[in-house]
């Protein structure tokens, strides 16, 4: 049965952000993920999941500027003594809150761009290698243009082949099935091929990026799949509520903790 975690970045958002730490437990989630955790403690967000013996699933490691447009730098030429930096500091909360694994953003930048290429393989690499250190994955993750116009890492095929190009062992994909759908379509068959180099995987229903129960994919099929193939990491529940969190969630509760 899929292990899901509440993505406290994007649901519970009736609560401030260390209070939806408690709201996914009293929900019966067993972990939560979030985009970043920066702007609190690190000794607050453990504190809070240890107090709700929750596991931390994921969270991303620091995207540059986000508030001025900035998705990530590890595709963007003369950052990377800044991406060394940042790293070390995604290190601090991994260390604080178990989280094991941790995803990289490329940033904007055009797919062709060779400059741009080069880059984001040496970030990968360097990132890949010092989380290693630590007994850390790394994930990569392909983004829809829709979502986010621009984004360097933008088809899951170049994703499998910068993984198996670099054949690092903590090297990982991160599978949102929302953004595949959007990209390439044929869902199943997609995970079917990319299980093996997959470390997290991600939902939300298609075309709105609500609550994964309706719209264009069948989710409880999928939630099997993910069973049939053998998949034990977690499931992150990536997606905006269409109202209130709690009120959402009938589709989750044959899988809640109780």
């Amino acid at each position: 049965m899929p292990i899901f975690a509440a993505n406290l970045t994007m649901m519970f958002n009736e609560w401030s952000f260390l209070d939806r730490f408690n709201a996914a437990a009293d929900a019966g989630f067993a972990a939560v993920e979030y985009l970043f955790p920066y702007e609190a403690p690190p000794e607050a967000i453990a504190e809070r999941l240890t107090r709700n013996n929750l596991q931390q699933a994921l969270f991303n490691l620091p995207p540059g500027d986000w508030v001025a447009g900035e998705r990530g730098i590890a595709a963007l030429p003369g950052r990377f003594d800044e991406l060394k930096s940042d790293v070390e500091r995604a290190l601090d909360y991994a260390a604080a809150t178990g989280a094991k694994r941790l995803h990289l953003m490329a940033g904007l930048a055009e797919p062709s761009d060779t400059e741009a290429a080069t880059c984001y393989r040496h970030s990968v690499a360097y990132t890949a290698a010092r989380l290693g250190e630590n007994g850390i994955d790394l994930l990569i993750e392909p983004i829809n243009g829709r979502n986010m116009p621009g984004y360097f890492l933008n088809d899951f095929g170049a994703a499998e082949r910068l993984i198996t190009d670099l054949g690092l062992p903590n090297l990982k994909l991160q599978f949102d099935v929302y953004h595949c759908q959007i990209l390439h379509g044929d869902v199943v068959m997609s995970l079917r091929r990319l299980l093996p180099v997959t470390g997290h995987i991600q939902v939300a229903s298609v075309p709105l990026r609500n609550e994964p129960d309706g719209e264009e994919l069948n989710y409880p099929y999928l939630f099997e799949e993910f069973d049939r193939l053998g998949y034990g990491g977690f499931v992150g529940c990536e997606y905006i509520p269409r109202g209130q969190t709690l009120d959402g969630l009938d589709w989750f509760r044959p899988f809640a903790r109780s």
